[in-house]
């Protein structure tokens, strides 16, 4: 037993060692790509040739591409989960009322006929020119070498690809609910990221995605009535850019053509999508440090009053962005009308267009939050959606309360809050750290990636104070901008900027489902004093602010540290007094105070008056004399 310990403890030092000091790696994929669409069948052709570099320590034997269209055949994995999951997605069912009158959800999916599915097939795939070979699974194209990639060195794939865009069902797709004709999100062969932790080659089950860094140069054959937008640089836009004349371009037109080439390079991202149709109305207006904000909707009177109404606002917007995170490294965003919701991709947003004002100002807003939690700082959101879905439900939720000026809220997270506390009740929440796919119901997942990701900068404003969180954004940005960083790195970015010790943060918060409880156990006389007893009831910790308000009118502040966090926290409100006591460790479930008042001349006594802290049971937070 004891050798056996000794050895744990030598493997877990050698370990600890090779982590802290291995350098950073990141792989790079540049692509480029000839597609031509023919609109009249949805079916295209395309040609690929992409050269990857790895970075890596590791030497490959195999590497995989993403097929995303595949996902979308009677059968398919995505298929399945929604025959499984309890709650599926209303956009991707459709409700039959039986005979019985009993009402059943029908994957849409599972109802596609041949001509409606999406598929991708691959043929000629050679690496440096010989031939590898191929096995498709869902999915997933597995790629064995020709021969193995070194570290440190590079490879070129070059392949012919054949697709046929679906009946829109979700993100992706052809002719969609607001009548948008193509929605080409996820209609390439896409490398799948190998990092640190091995290979992502995650089936498309329809959740988030993971990426490799890199460089586009697209190339889009298409009918010449349709107005493209999307991802990178037009190039040429004087020449091909059907739509570029409602923007103010001038456009000049090949004679006798009924196509037009579309050519468009996006430099260092993780992914190019783009969006067509025939009917697009197209403006550009200049947003923040001469980025073209470009704007592609639907022509209808009730849409362009809208739209033209949100460009002003998103310019506010990203000028928000920029000066709370970090500034847009782009010279472009587009948003577009198009796709099922509203989703991020590299440069811009597929996004519904219909609905009113506030719906698409909400929808905009959360999208280009995107650009920086997932196009510039890309973790992955298969295994950590919190991270870029609560981070960018974080700072839209702050952006749209500064949009209301005189009318902003102290705390525009409250709805939040509740909407966790429902989750926490309801019985069905699971960590954080669950892989997005795995997630019993949807529900749930929305709130644990969405919700409680957001909570957790908003309740670290409440354990660091907001200056320190607001340092922490700009140093992650600056640190990790066009990386793929990990939950332990916006925690060691906070401890960095705090001096604070969060690694319980990080633990209690995204890997348990352990609750914050505390409460007010006791108010008593204590010789002409009062002496407050409190309780932690819930096991993860906290520290404490608590306000004493007396009968005088007047209040005091006490703040009581959390032992492990090592940290006294910033007086939030230096213009009133505030003790610090002395620090509560974990392993006391129970804490008392003194005042040097007389029980009664105390009115109320709250713990967090602030609201951040997500304490799931608040009735316990307040002692009140009525």
């Amino acid at each position: 037993m004891r050798k056996i310990i000794l050895l744990s403890f030598l493997s877990l030092g050698l370990n600890s060692a090779f982590a802290q000091n291995a350098p950073y790696w990141q792989q790079h994929a540049d692509y480029k790509m000839e597609v031509s669409m023919d609109v009249k069948n949805y079916q295209y052709k395309g040609k690929q040739e992409l050269v990857y570099t790895n970075n890596s320590p590791d030497t490959l034997k195999k590497v995989f591409y993403h097929l995303f269209p595949n996902a979308f055949q009677p059968g398919s994995e995505m298929d399945g989960r929604l025959h499984s999951i309890k709650d599926p997605d209303g956009r991707m069912v459709t409700k039959i009322k039986g005979a019985d009158g009993k009402e059943t959800k029908q994957s849409r999916i599972e109802t596609l006929k041949p001509n409606e599915i999406g598929f991708l097939k691959i043929t000629n795939l050679k690496q440096d020119g010989v031939t590898a070979q191929t096995r498709v699974s869902g999915t997933i194209l597995e790629v064995t070498l020709a021969k193995p990639i070194l570290p440190n060195s590079k490879t070129t794939f070059t392949l012919d690809f054949d697709g046929q865009v679906p009946v829109q069902i979700r993100r992706s797709g052809r002719n969609n609910s607001e009548g948008v004709e193509l929605s080409m999100a996820q209609w390439y062969p896409k490398l799948a990221e190998f990092d640190f932790e091995g290979w992502h080659a995650d089936p498309y089950i329809a959740r988030e995605f993971h990426g490799v860094w890199g460089n586009f140069d697209v190339k889009i054959t298409i009918d010449k009535d349709y107005t493209i937008g999307g991802s990178g640089y037009l190039q040429d836009k004087n020449s091909i850019g059907h739509g570029y004349e409602d923007a103010g371009v001038t456009v000049v037109y090949p004679k006798k053509t009924k196509t037009l080439t579309w050519h468009f390079i996006a430099p260092n991202v993780h992914d190019f999508t783009w969006a067509a149709d025939k009917e697009y109305t197209h403006d550009i207006v200049k947003g923040p440090n001469d980025v073209d904000l470009h704007f592609f909707y639907k022509n209808n009177p009730k849409t362009t009053e809208n739209w033209k109404q949100l460009e002003p606002l998103m310019v506010k917007v990203m000028d928000y962005y920029n000066q709370r995170v970090g500034a847009y490294p782009y010279k472009q965003y587009s948003f577009i009308q198009g796709g099922d919701g509203g989703m991020e991709y590299a440069m811009c947003t597929l996004m519904l267009g219909n609905g009113t004002l506030q719906g698409i100002l909400g929808t905009a807003t959360h999208e280009l939050g995107h650009s920086w939690f997932q196009h510039i700082l890309a973790s992955n959101e298969s295994k950590h959606p919190w991270m870029d879905e609560g981070f960018t439900t974080y700072i839209e939720d702050s952006a749209l309360n500064e949009l209301k000026g005189d009318k902003k809220e102290v705390n525009p997270f409250k709805g939040n809050y509740a909407a966790y506390y429902q989750l926490v009740n309801s019985g069905k929440e699971q960590p954080q750290g669950t892989h997005g796919d795995r997630y019993d119901e949807n529900r749930p997942y929305s709130i644990s990636a969405y919700i409680k990701g957001s909570i957790f900068l908003s309740q670290l404003e409440y354990v660091i104070g907001k200056e320190n969180v607001d340092a922490t954004l700009k140093r992650y940005f600056n640190d990790f901008k066009f990386k793929h960083p990990t939950p332990n790195d916006i925690k060691r970015t906070a401890e960095r900027v705090s001096g604070a010790e969060l690694d319980w943060y990080l633990i209690d918060w995204t890997e348990t489902t352990n609750t914050i409880d505390y409460g007010i156990k006791d108010v008593a006389d204590n010789a002409g004093k009062t002496t407050v007893s409190l309780e932690r009831i819930g096991r993860m910790p906290m520290p404490i602010d608590l306000t004493v308000e007396y009968t005088d009118g007047t209040s005091e502040n006490f703040y009581i540290p959390l032992r492990m966090m090592n940290f006294i926290k910033p007086n939030p409100n230096p213009n009133a007094k505030r003790t610090v006591l002395e620090d509560w460790a974990w392993g006391q479930s129970n804490y008392s105070f003194t005042i040097d008042k007389n029980k009664t001349a105390i009115k109320k006594i709250t713990i967090d008056p602030s609201g951040l802290m997500a304490d799931v049971k608040a009735a316990n937070n307040v002692y009140e004399v009525k």
